[in-house]
């Protein structure tokens, strides 16, 4: 009987941890759902694609929840090393098939506003950049990350992902004029 009480209690008690993890992943995807799909889809220039990898992220992080680590990052930044690597799977996978002849085109962008001439020049911008300073650009201003942050998850020194940040911004405005 002793025992049986027992594992009641610790049944009972480990219950409200797993709605707690459970709310809390569900505050992490509110709060970096829609940065991480605008990251995904300057890698991979192309929404269809990005929703199906941000999924897949997010799918991946639930999975993987336990192997967050606080004392190597914050949880955004540990999402976005995630959505990193799910993008690249994603680039890879293109490889290796038949590549589109061209995205759709965007409503938005057909009418004629100065926002919307604003975004098609960013984008062909950005789609002139090498894939390395899109990355950079993309964690900084989507990933809203740090240097720090940026360094740990390209694996270079903190230094290094300030300079070439700064570089491929400047890359960035010139292109844009």
């Amino acid at each position: 009987m002793p025992r049986n009480r027992d594992v009641a209690i610790t049944l009972t008690a480990t219950a409200p941890a797993r709605k707690t993890t459970a709310a809390a992943f569900a505050d992490l995807y509110r709060a970096t759902f829609a940065d991480v799909y605008a990251y995904v889809a300057t890698i991979v220039s192309d929404r269809s694609a990005a929703e199906d990898v941000t999924a897949q992220a997010f799918e991946r992080a639930y999975r993987k929840q336990r192997s967050f680590d606080a004392r190597r990052g914050s949880q955004r930044a540990w999402i976005f090393g995630i959505a990193r690597n799910a993008a690249l799977d994603e680039l890879r996978r293109r490889r290796r098939t038949a590549t589109l002849v061209a995205e759709p085109p965007d409503e938005v962008l057909v009418a004629h506003d100065e926002a919307a001439v604003r975004r098609t020049t960013v984008r062909a911008a950005l789609e002139g950049l090498d894939a390395r300073d899109r990355e950079l650009i993309a964690l900084k201003f989507h990933g809203d990350l740090s240097n720090a942050e940026i360094a740990r998850l390209l694996g270079m020194s903190e230094s290094n992902a300030g300079t070439r940040l700064h570089r491929a911004v400047t890359k960035l405005r010139e292109a844009c004029g």
